[in-house]
């Protein structure tokens, strides 16, 4: 087995493993790689590195150990969150980051049954452990160990102990990475935690004992308008070409004969709005609003807005001018069961065929999130339900 096949099977294991099932969406964000630089492991809270060499020396059991410290690293966001406490001491910063993962995936197997915590092949430190551990970090996050290895290092204690862990922290990466990237990945982790939640709850896990922090990092930094709006832009927004019938009048004044930009028209937007009766007219008239802007901006040839519950009690069609009195217009009907499928099964029997579909949702659906979606969802959930849907993506709206 090579490298490469071994760093895939620790990765299946884990997410197979009831007690790590938490890391199963986790796992999946950004690349993975083998390489012949990387002395060990590395992660720039995207994207994971594993050293060729470390990799063929590791136990099984070691390497999924270190590759669930690495997605620990992408899990808690360590490298964005805490890049005010690498400016100070990045030493005591990366120190403090591992004594928090490495305490938590020692308490998820202490016997060692899947993973166990790599330890130096030869040399003076041969058979202890490369990890660093204190038991006295028990509960706390990153900043709270880093502040008492701080506090001990001023007095003169070193602080920090020994060793500086078996990994390298990509601060540096973190850093290059584009405002637009670290929203993505954010969003990405966000909806990977839940998804993490809602996997280890099934798996009878509850939440790997991680509730209170996992809770924190779930608070909604997430603006859900910016949300829908790229998603809307990115699947519908006209497709500009350029046109030689009408002379771009911008380049006239220079003598210059230039093509004018031509949007094409684009088709539907198709709007799903649960009445099931847990979403209120406050909620419905801001999601309208911003409806309403969107379709404006991207201009398709008409907007259908489907009401439901466990049928599509109401469908409402806007085009043109009228989709500015959406608002206004709309009468909303339902108020039974909820039942997702019913749009899809609607929608293909009124060959219903939009550019993007927007599900506006409380998310308490159990296991039915509707079949055969002919174009990409979004998925707005409301009222507090932290569920992730299996299909296209999944967005909170919180104020």
């Amino acid at each position: 087995m090579n490298e490469e096949r071994k760093l895939q099977k620790a990765k299946i294991t884990l997410m197979r493993d009831p007690k790590f099932a938490l890391l199963s969406g986790i796992l999946m964000v950004g690349k993975t790689g083998v390489d012949e630089k990387t002395p060990t492991a590395r992660t720039n809270g995207r994207d994971e590195w594993y050293g060729r060499k470390f990799v063929k020396d590791l136990s099984e059991a070691e390497l999924m150990f270190v590759v669930a410290h690495e997605n620990y690293h992408k899990m808690y966001r360590h490298l964005t969150t805490w890049k005010k406490l690498h400016d100070i001491d990045h030493r005591l910063a990366n120190q403090a980051c591992d004594y928090v993962i490495n305490l938590q995936l020692r308490n998820l197997d202490s016997s060692e049954k899947l993973i166990a915590m790599p330890k130096y092949k030869d040399g003076l430190m041969r058979g202890k452990p490369m990890g660093l551990v204190d038991g006295r970090f028990a509960n706390m996050n990153a900043k709270q160990v880093f502040d008492i290895l701080r506090e001990e290092q001023e007095e003169g204690g070193g602080g920090g102990g020994d060793g500086e862990g078996f990994d390298d922290h990509d601060w540096g990466g973190a850093k290059e990475m584009s405002e637009e990237e670290k929203k993505e990945l954010e969003r990405d982790i966000d909806q990977a935690i839940r998804q993490g939640i809602i996997a280890a709850k099934r798996a009878g896990e509850g939440a790997g004992g991680l509730d209170r922090e996992l809770a924190e990092l779930l608070e909604p930094k997430i603006n859900w308008r910016e949300v829908l709006r790229d998603f809307v832009k990115a699947t519908c927004n006209a497709k500009d070409k350029s046109s030689w019938r009408k002379v771009n009048r911008r380049f006239l004044s220079g003598d210059v004969y230039m093509p004018s930009l031509v949007g094409e028209k684009i088709g539907s937007i198709t709007i799903a709005i649960d009445t099931s009766g847990s979403i209120g007219s406050e909620e419905m008239s801001k999601f309208l609003s911003e409806v309403k802007a969107i379709a404006e901006e991207v201009n398709p040839s008409q907007v259908d807005l489907l009401y439901w519950d466990c049928e599509v009690a109401g469908h409402e069609v806007y085009e043109g001018s009228a989709v500015s009195d959406i608002i206004n217009a709309t009468k909303p009907r339902g108020g039974g069961g909820t039942s997702p499928s019913c749009v899809s099964e609607y929608m293909k029997e009124k060959n219903m065929k939009p550019e993007c579909i927007v599900v506006l949702t409380d998310g308490y659906v159990g296991d039915d999130w509707g079949t055969e979606w002919n174009a990409p969802v979004l998925w707005c959930i409301v009222g507090g339900n932290d569920v992730v849907a299996p299909n296209g993506k999944t967005v909170h709206i919180k104020e």
